[in-house]
């Protein structure tokens, strides 16, 4: 007789104002890093890119952390790719959650990396290092994204070989995927790198884009203003580097309100 009583003092601790949805998958790739698939809201409304506040209830309060929603706007449930932080005030809880668990959300989503931030071009360079990929899991996944661009080079570094799985599974996903697999066609590359262990291509994708590499690697010209649009997203000192490299190059920041040439997400590094 315990049980119902439980489940609805839960319920009760559930604070207002934010949604308590069901964990349905849960995928481990490494000791560092998880993704998990969890029921969507039938009133909340996204743009491909932007992040929201993930929570659980640790003891009698929520903590909350910024994720990027790594589904795209179209999609029935909601994805998101995570770090393990062994003492992270959240992750060291998140990390442990399984199908059926509750995990809350606040309602408004936001963020900058989003395609409404971006000026017309012909070419659009997503780089990410780490989970830093996950906001363009979102946006390769969106038709938008090549109604409005003819090349999408996702750039994605991480220390270790078995971190780039993701990103690889996604594009396996989108060459299998029953209308994406059109859509993209061959307008959608990634290029991986690995700093830490021994690969094809290794290096920081900052120092790739230095040295030209990248761009011989891919069969592409150096970055042209004109052309070439940016979303970054990673750890700090690969956003402040990235951005260098890109006025450099002559691009210039844009964000929701005033649209540009290339965007940064700040609202947290991973």
């Amino acid at each position: 007789m315990n049980a119902p009583a439980k489940n609805e003092e839960f319920a009760i601790k559930i604070p207002d104002g934010v949604y308590a949805e069901t964990v349905l998958d849960v995928q481990h790739y490494t000791d560092r890093l998880f993704r998990f698939r969890m029921t969507r809201p039938a009133g909340f409304r996204f743009r491909s890119g932007e992040f929201a506040m993930i929570g659980l209830m640790v003891g009698e309060k929520p903590i909350y952390r910024a994720y990027s929603i790594a589904s795209p706007a179209w999609d029935e449930e909601l994805e998101f790719f995570s770090i393990k932080v062994p003492d992270g005030p959240l992750t060291s809880h998140l990390q442990k959650i399984k199908p059926g668990d509750t995990v809350l959300m606040r309602k408004k989503p936001t963020g900058t990396l989003v395609l409404d931030a971006l000026t017309p071009g012909k070419r659009l360079y997503m780089f990410s290092t780490g989970t830093g990929i996950a906001p363009f899991a979102s946006l390769i996944r969106d038709p938008e994204t090549y109604e409005k661009f003819e090349e999408v080079i996702l750039t994605h570094t991480c220390r270790e070989v078995s971190e780039l799985k993701y990103g690889q599974d996604l594009m396996e996903e989108i060459k299998n995927h029953e209308f994406l697999s059109e859509l993209v066609g061959d307008k959608l590359k990634l290029y991986s790198t690995v700093t830490r262990e021994d690969y094809p291509l290794q290096g920081r994708i900052t120092d790739l884009i230095e040295n030209g590499k990248m761009f011989s690697d891919l069969g592409v010209p150096p970055l042209d203003p004109a052309v070439d649009r940016g979303m970054i997203c990673g750890s700090a000192a690969m956003l402040k580097d990235t951005k260098e490299l890109l006025e450099k190059a002559g691009l210039t920041e844009g964000a929701n309100n005033k649209p540009s040439e290339f965007v940064i997400e700040r609202a947290f590094v991973g």
